[in-house]
């Protein structure tokens, strides 16, 4: 068997695992699903009736998915922070394993879910009006960019959650550089309405992106008011969004590994 198959097939068994390990504690998928739901009535209801009713939802449901798999990269900060805290890196060191087997095993099954939560959000979204208004093909590369962003997060919450010395930092740290992120992008509001360093900073935010790559490819309105973004990122969204995420996985892949190396020399 090669490096790589075997690889593969320890990061399985360490995603099996994990997954398993969820359904002995339903309130790790509980928190992924209520939350999301819970953006979209809040957003669709409370305030999509001063934002623009139906077209709003259109607009919001897209960014509610990016920000939603952004979050979920809390999940794998915590997953990893606990698993160090509570010995069970060093019992994976102790077998004959690929290092990259742990990361990729909680990266995978974090994917997992991820891929579950769209679904319930994706179905939540009908019920209040959102409609995917592309073709099937384009669909379904709006998903296939929606699940690599996930993923490409999943890595940097991997490092996240390597760095971090306990679970009750890594309950912070995971979340604390997310809120303004995803705040500053046009997950809810338009970037461009933004004061100058905020929207510089929107425009170029995978976050933001992301979302508008999700709604060119949905058939989804780009802006509220029925408008067309002026930003290069936002043009060229779909690009742009995979090109981030796949330049997010190359850098932070090493940086993980490299970090999991030395914890688990110590």
């Amino acid at each position: 068997m090669t490096a790589l198959a075997a690889s593969l097939r320890d990061s399985s068994v360490v995603a099996w695992r994990n997954l398993v390990n969820i359904k002995r504690n339903p309130d790790w998928l509980l928190s992924g699903t209520v939350q999301p739901i819970m953006f979209v009535l809040l957003f669709a209801y409370v305030f999509g009736g001063s934002l623009g009713g139906a077209e709003y939802r259109e607009f919001l449901l897209p960014g509610i998915f990016v920000q939603t798999v952004a979050f979920n990269s809390a999940f794998t900060v915590i997953g990893l922070a606990n698993d160090l805290q509570k010995g069970i890196v060093d019992r994976f060191r102790s077998l004959p394993m690929s290092r990259l087997a742990v990361l990729l095993g909680r990266t995978t099954s974090d994917l997992a879910v991820t891929v579950l939560t769209v679904v319930i959000m994706s179905l939540c979204g009908l019920i209040v009006g959102w409609r995917i208004r592309g073709s099937v093909a384009d669909a379904a590369l709006g998903f296939f960019v929606l699940l690599l962003f996930s993923f490409a997060m999943s890595w940097v919450g991997a490092f996240i959650g390597l760095v971090a010395r306990s679970v009750e930092v890594a309950q912070s740290a995971g979340l604390m550089w997310l809120f303004p992120v995803t705040f500053i992008s046009s997950v809810f509001v338009s970037a461009e309405n933004m004061p100058g360093p905020l929207r510089a900073f929107a425009e170029w935010n995978p976050i933001t992106v992301s979302a508008d790559a999700l709604r060119e490819l949905f058939g989804n309105p780009l802006r509220p008011d029925g408008g067309l973004p002026d930003s290069w990122p936002s043009q060229h969204a779909v690009l742009y969004s995979i090109a981030v995420s796949v330049l997010i996985i190359a850098a932070f892949v090493p940086l993980a590994v490299a970090r999991y190396r030395r914890v688990a020399s110590r």
